[in-house]
């Protein structure tokens, strides 16, 4: 999801330009101003607590605040992202975005900064209150109103300053030139953001020959803990030495081996696009640990696409390789690639569930040539990508 914060004090034109960039992107807006006047236009018991608030140029409670905004997220599923407007405001507010956000299994791309003049602050709201009628924008109030922001906001912009989010723009000028900027910054924000993909399927699905085409076709970094593994196992390391008896055998290597192998080459290969994931995660907990890993580097898994083939051509796939040097220990024992079968339904296709009720998840054929299957594997990647974007 691309999830901006567009900052910036009284008059920036934060509400002009939300409309433009919301058009632009497909994403959903939530502006605080917008749900509270709501409120009060319906006469609620919230909309009466802040109206006095409003009318005084004091910000409303974060957690009158917190209700309207997530009850807002609830009605946004199935969207590209969203658009904050006037929120966070405060330091306690940009944490509670950082949870609001975690329980969208997503998090905050940027935040924009409009950078405008003082004077020409105050010269705009007071043009505003002309025709708007609005009772913030007197003179008195605007006054409050700017001090509030210097006080009170500009520790957010510290905040994301910090987090490597935080991106100033030029705010005077025509609607048009201010766009631009903004969108500019917006698609290199995009640039930055790794595209995560979980590639999962049966033992003998091809995940290891499509993942490094994949890998190569959109530059994206190919991990594969089988292969992780087998380094480890070939340099007679302890961890090669814990795992070798039981990739022998079919079974899973404990969790904490995995993730330490996993972080040590994400961390060394920070530098590409995103990563494809290939035997990780076989399991629920393996999933959750995944996102785990990736919310510490400000990141999430981006889409998972499973490589859909019958029992029947795995165990012909997988007895054909036992026959060429690329076979695996595992592949020339009939008894240990039937429980690696039985392994992968068990623990490994409830895996797909957690990313299909995330929205991100697809299945393909991966019966056929190779180069088919990567054919449609890319339609499904680029389909993905879009849609962050």
């Amino acid at each position: 999801m691309l999830n901006i914060a567009l900052f910036g004090p009284p008059g920036a034109g934060k509400g002009t330009q939300s409309a433009l960039l919301i058009e632009k992107y497909k994403l959903a807006y939530i502006a605080t101003g917008d749900l509270l006047r709501r409120e009060i236009s319906e006469g609620s018991d919230l909309g009466k607590k802040a109206s006095e608030l409003i009318d005084r140029g004091e910000l409303v409670s974060d957690e009158l605040v917190v209700q309207l905004i997530e009850k807002r997220i609830t009605m946004s599923a199935g969207i590209n992202g969203i658009l904050f407007d006037g929120f966070p405001r405060t330091l306690v507010q940009a944490y509670i975005l950082e949870g609001l956000l975690l329980k969208l299994n997503t998090s905050l791309a940027c935040m924009l900064s409009l950078e405008v003049p003082r004077e020409e602050l105050i010269t705009r709201l007071l043009e505003r209150g002309k025709s708007s009628g609005r009772s913030d924008d007197t003179a008195e109030i605007i006054e409050h109103r700017l001090e509030e922001y210097q006080n009170k906001t500009m520790p957010v912009a510290e905040f994301y300053k910090f987090r490597d989010k935080y991106i100033p723009i030029n705010g005077v000028g025509q609607i048009e030139e201010v766009f631009n900027r903004l969108s500019e910054s917006i698609e290199k924000t995009l640039q930055n953001v790794w595209f995560n993909l979980v590639l999962t399927g049966a033992p003998g699905s091809g995940k290891g020959t499509q993942g490094r085409l994949l890998a190569k076709e959109y530059n994206l970094y190919y991990i594969s803990t089988g292969s992780l593994l087998r380094r480890e196992i070939k340099a007679g390391s302890e961890i090669g030495l814990k795992a070798k008896d039981l990739m022998i055998n079919g079974e899973l290597v404990a969790d904490e081996i995995v993730i330490q192998l996993i972080e040590q080459e994400i961390k060394q290969h920070k530098n590409y696009r995103g990563f494809v994931f290939k035997g990780f995660p076989r399991t629920i907990v393996q999933a959750y640990i995944l996102d785990g890993l990736l919310r510490r580097l400000d990141s999430s898994v981006s889409y998972c696409i499973e490589l859909n083939t019958s029992t029947l051509e795995s165990i012909k796939r997988l007895s054909n390789r036992a026959k060429t040097p690329q076979a695996r220990a595992y592949d020339l024992n009939t008894d240990v690639i039937v429980h690696r079968l039985e392994e992968y339904q068990e623990k490994t296709l409830p895996v797909a569930d957690f990313y299909n009720k995330q929205q991100k998840f697809a299945t393909i054929d991966a019966v056929g040539g190779e180069e088919n299957v990567f054919k449609r594997l890319c339609t499904k990647v680029e389909e993905a990508m879009r849609i962050l974007r």
